[in-house]
């Protein structure tokens, strides 16, 4: 095994488990959205998923009798504290304005309740139109949606548990899926260590940390993962900070292609 390389390890996180105290919930989630801030999740996302406005407004892409200008409408998996959800939804907000398109309908699921209720005050503080929902998206599946992302989730799953997740939201997504999460990696543990010790003064988000660098896969992991799913088209993009990028177009963008 290469130097650079980290073996894999799946240990349960602090912040999964439904007996964790709130106030250190609350603490910890805030720590996340200080750290995808530094990350600029939600920034890199937004690039990825602006790519599908004009795809959407063409005729080809709507249904008979549908709005030429309806919003695209994009669903956040396991959204947590709804830090990158509603910096998506501002970001893709002012890019549709530009663009000349309707803004973007966007809504974050999760799991924790707190979650979802910090994310509600998050989004009335900054004057954000967000819905959020509390759901257990592996269980319930992903809502029909033009665009499903996600990040920071598909390190919790197994591979198995995976490739039904993202299976899932192929289903449900006519303009394709976008997926930030972490790369496994000697220098993305070290990141990790860092990133946790100097943002944060959570307990939970120590710990967590690390603990998701080591259940993380590689880029090549990523890629072989997707293939599993049916979404071998996907792009694996390396960004910063030892985080990818994965983009699966979508079957109805492939259809367009193909018709034009």
């Amino acid at each position: 095994m290469p130097l650079w390389s980290l073996p894999p390890s799946r240990e349960p996180e602090l912040m999964d488990d439904p007996g964790l105290p709130e106030a250190e919930h609350v603490v910890a989630l805030a720590a996340l959205a200080r750290i995808n801030a530094v990350s600029r999740t939600s920034e890199q996302l937004a690039r990825s998923v602006a790519s599908r406005f004009d795809a959407r407004s063409r005729p080809a892409a709507s249904p008979p009798n549908s709005p030429r200008n309806a919003p695209l409408k994009v669903i956040d998996v396991a959204c947590g504290g709804g830090d990158v959800t509603i910096g998506l939804a501002a970001r893709l907000g002012r890019l549709a304005g530009l663009r000349g398109h309707a803004a973007p309908e966007v809504i974050g699921i999760d799991l924790s309740e707190v979650a979802v209720e910090r994310a509600r005050r998050q989004a009335a503080a900054r004057g954000v139109a967000v819905h959020f929902l509390a759901a257990d998206i592996t269980v319930a599946g992903c809502p029909p949606c033009d665009v499903a992302v996600s990040s920071l989730f598909l390190h919790h799953l197994d591979d198995t548990a995976a490739t039904r997740l993202l299976e899932s939201l192929a289903v449900a997504s006519r303009f394709g899926v976008v997926i930030s999460d972490l790369i496994r990696s000697r220098l993305g543990l070290a990141l990790a260590v860092v990133g946790t010790t100097l943002l944060s003064r959570s307990r939970v988000a120590r710990v967590d940390g690390p603990r998701s660098v080591r259940a993380a896969r590689t880029p090549d992991e990523y890629r072989a993962l997707f293939a599993a799913a049916g979404m071998g088209t996907a792009t694996v993009r390396r960004t910063w900070p030892e985080r990818v990028i994965v983009d699966w177009p979508g079957r109805g963008h492939q259809a367009l292609a193909r018709a034009s």
